[in-house]
Order: structure tokens, then sequence, then C-alpha cells
């Protein structure tokens, strides 16, 4: 089983920082966030990542956003029954590298190995490379109907992947390939720009009794509502955030149902662009540590 000690987190964060990779922490040996608004708290100043890394061996978890990278990780089939779906099959693809294969044929483009590459703790791989300035690439999830392929998902504004130096399940990522970061192909990117949004119109919510205390509810989740449609390009997942904690302090009140708050935040977020997978785990994120605070609303 790969060990690293203290001092070896550490050194991996710095490396990523001094890459200009805006870093934050991750549960020590997992992939989850150890801190809350965490592309917002990543960091490249070596006296904070000292601090933090020295406090714990936390895994090294990189912002993509901030810091301009678009990350695409090829994944392998966990188990036996995890196979591909017939439209790859036929192409006799076994992993994720494979399908990126596949699409490269497609567009009569090279495999764009050349580029810094990690070793994920499954045997997988993260392909690194210098997003389009100012364009917030969309992040994708395997064959979705947004995605690339199966087992191919890509990180850009609003995602994390893990970093070299990390482990999960008793298993390291490592460099596998320590060359410069190369630009994304332009075809790749031209696979990850969202889609135009439709002409877009307020979300609002209204709750059916009329009266004092649902005023105030409707105010209130139509206000957090409105911080997330209205927050600026690069603040829509902090926005989200907030909005969820502090609607989840009248869902922990017995207020509102966290369902419907869920679902409320979902579409605002989907709305400014972000990848539901993300949105999901922040809302999740923020209802929890709302949960904290329970707020009743006087009748």
């Amino acid at each position: 089983m790969p060990y690293l000690d203290d001092s070896a987190q550490l050194t991996a964060a710095l490396d990523a920082a001094s890459r200009d990779w805006h870093v934050f922490p991750l549960v020590p040996g997992d992939k989850r966030p150890a801190v809350p608004a965490w592309e917002q708290r990543a960091t490249t100043d070596r006296d904070r990542i000292t601090r933090c890394w020295t406090h714990a061996p936390y895994n090294v978890g990189i912002a993509t956003g901030p810091s301009d990278l678009a990350v695409v990780d090829l994944d392998r089939p966990k188990h036996s029954q995890d196979t591909p779906p017939a439209e790859w099959a036929e192409y006799g693809v076994t992993d994720g590298a494979d399908v990126l294969a596949v699409l490269c044929q497609r567009h009569g483009q090279p495999f764009p190995a050349d580029t810094y590459t990690v070793r994920t703790w499954s045997g997988g791989t993260h392909l690194y490379f210098t997003a389009p300035h100012g364009e917030p690439l969309r992040n994708t999830a395997g064959d979705s109907a947004r995605g690339l392929g199966w087992k191919v998902d890509t990180r850009a504004v609003g995602g994390l992947v893990v970093g070299a130096g990390s482990t999960f399940a008793g298993h390291a990522y490592t460099v596998a390939r320590a060359a410069p970061v190369a630009p994304l192909p332009g075809w790749l990117a031209d696979l990850l720009r969202p889609a135009p949004l439709p002409p877009q119109r307020p979300i609002t919510v209204a709750l059916a009794t009329r009266d004092r205390r649902t005023a105030f509810l409707n105010a209130a989740v139509n206000g957090e509502l409105a911080r997330v449609t209205g927050s600026g390009e690069h603040q829509h997942n902090n926005a989200l955030y907030l909005a969820s904690v502090a609607l989840g302090q009248l869902v922990a009140g017995g207020e509102l149902s966290g369902a419907d708050v869920t679902g409320w935040l979902l579409s605002a977020a989907l709305q400014v662009g972000q990848g539901e997978r993300e949105a999901r785990r922040t809302i999740a994120s923020g209802l929890r540590a709302g949960a904290n605070r329970p707020r009743r609303v006087a009748a």
C-alpha cells in the first residue's frame, strides 16, 4: 500500500501551486473537499498552503476554474459489470482512453498525449490542458447527454481534480508524464463549449398560503435564487453555496422541504451554466452547513 507522509503531501501541494494551480485540502485519503466554498478558498499562497498541510496530511484538490485548466479524466471500469454501452462497444473500447482514441479518429486528430499527465488511483489518466482564456468550458460526466463518451469526464470552470501526491483506497495519484501543460486542442474545446442559454426569465417561487410567514418565506427563497442567477461569472459556485446555507437553515427549522429547496436551487444553478453534478454537491454541502443553525419563522 503506497504511503505518503505529511511532508510528501505538503510538497505535492506546493508543487501544484508553483505551477499557478489553485489548491485546497481534500479529506485525507478521500476525494471530498475538507472545506466549504473550496473554489473560492483555493490558493497558490505558499504560506497558507504550508499552514494547512502542516495541520494534517490532506489530499490535494486542484480547482480547475481558477487554475485555467481543462482536465480530461479517462477512467477505467471498476468491476466486471461496468461495460461500455452498445454505441461504444462496437468499437471494441475497454476504457476512457479507448473512447478518446475513437473521438480523435472521428475528428481526424492525434491522441493528445503530449501534456502533463497524472495516473489516478484506479489506473485511469488525467490529461491536463490550459483552458482557452476567458471561456467557461463546461464540466461533463461520461455518457450523459452532455458528456464526451463512456468513461470520459472533463473538469473546467466549477470543477476540481484530485492532484498528484494524493491517495484513495490505498492507491496513489502519481505523475505519469511531467511534460508542460499543453493548450486544450481546439476540437475538444469546441465539444466542451456550453450551448448558448435560451432567453432567461427570473426564477421565482410562490408558496400557496397567504400570510406574513409565507410572505417572508417567499421573499427568502426568491432572494436566494436571485443571489445565484445574478452572480458573476466566477462566483456562481460560491453564491450557490451561500444560498444553500441560508435556505438550509429554514429546512432544518421545518419551514421548507429539502427536496423543494434542492430543486429550486438546482434550476437556478443550471440557468447560469453550472454542471449538474457539481451543483448538487454544492447544494448538499450548503444544506448540511445550514442544518447546524435551524431557523423558524414567527407566524
